[in-house]
């Protein structure tokens, strides 16, 4: 289990035209002591399969993460590297999450062009309170979707923008939606070592890095974290086991696990290397994204690790 007894300081960086007149563009805080002083929530011990819907133009597809680009102007730039595109639409989905008495599950709009903003709230529609939304979430949008149905947001590049973190539009976000919905995707690659938050379609490295004290101070403005190992993500080639034992060692709230499964012995691995405190998707490897791994098989795994909490 984390060690929560030795609160952290961090010096945030905030780029003044987001803060009022009078804030300052450098802030240091304890956070343990904002947004409140109450303890941290206790992890569930046991993995769980969450599902999700990645919605690209309208449609939902399984691409390599790390071939988005952040079109401009709409059409320009290279397509995505598409390992699948469904003929069922996002809605269909949700309803067979919802079947399956599957939470926690999230809905990526990679894109926020119409057709995929209108697929993800027909998802939402569909399995009101069991699905997570981001992609484009910011301070104005976010009581919508939840509106809409999402029992969270989730929220990367408005928080991690320009390379730094934003604790002004963290706070924003926590003001607006509460902490107990929102959803920080700490998304990240390797950099030097070390692994380094990713935005914009996961093209740009910030300069935040997803380590213990980063994850303490974060927990206290969020729910849950999901991570995305962005250098194996849709490839299909394994999971990134140092990443998760980290993120299992050291998350003082829920977190999920998402890139690189390839089968059952993935999902054991997660489950081992996590400490079981680290949830797990899986996108590409199933069979109903066109893949080898039985979505019925994982969801029998899932029935069966939640069998093992008394």
């Amino acid at each position: 289990m984390c060690n929560l007894s030795a609160p952290h300081s961090f010096r945030v960086f905030v780029k003044s035209p987001v803060f009022r007149p009078n804030k300052r563009p450098f802030v240091t805080l304890n956070p343990f002591s904002s947004p409140s002083r109450r303890s941290l929530p206790s992890i569930q011990c046991a993995v769980q399969f969450r599902p999700c819907i990645d919605i690209h133009k309208g449609k939902v597809k399984q691409i390599v993460g790390s071939t988005l680009q952040d079109l401009k102007g709409g059409d320009g730039g290279s397509d995505p590297v598409t390992n699948f595109e469904s003929d069922k639409s996002a809605a269909e989905y949700a309803a067979l999450y919802k079947r399956d008495g599957l939470t926690g599950g999230h809905v990526i709009m990679l894109g926020v062009d119409p057709l995929s903003k209108a697929a993800a709230l027909e998802a939402l529609h569909a399995y009101p309170g069991g699905l997570q939304v981001g992609g484009g979430i910011n301070s104005d949008n976010c009581l919508s979707y939840i509106e809409e149905g999402a029992s969270h947001v989730i929220v990367t590049s408005y928080v991690f923008n320009n390379g730094q973190m934003d604790l002004g539009r963290l706070k924003d976000l926590v003001q607006i939606v509460g902490k107990q919905r929102l959803v920080l995707d700490l998304s990240c690659r390797k950099k030097d070592g070390k692994y380094a938050i990713v935005t914009d379609r996961w093209q740009k490295f910030s300069d935040v890095f997803v380590d213990p004290d980063i994850m303490q101070f974060l927990a206290n403005f969020a729910d849950e974290f999901l991570v995305h190992g962005v250098d194996v993500e849709g490839k299909k080639l394994g999971i990134d086991e140092e990443l998760v034992a980290m993120l299992g060692k050291h998350s003082p709230i829920p977190i999920t696990y998402a890139g690189g499964v390839t089968g059952m012995a993935d999902l054991e691995r997660i489950k081992t290397a996590g400490m079981e405190r680290v949830n797990v998707t899986v996108g590409s490897a199933l069979d109903i994204f066109g893949g080898n791994l039985a979505y019925e098989e994982v969801v029998a795994w899932h029935a069966q690790q939640k069998a093992f909490v008394v």
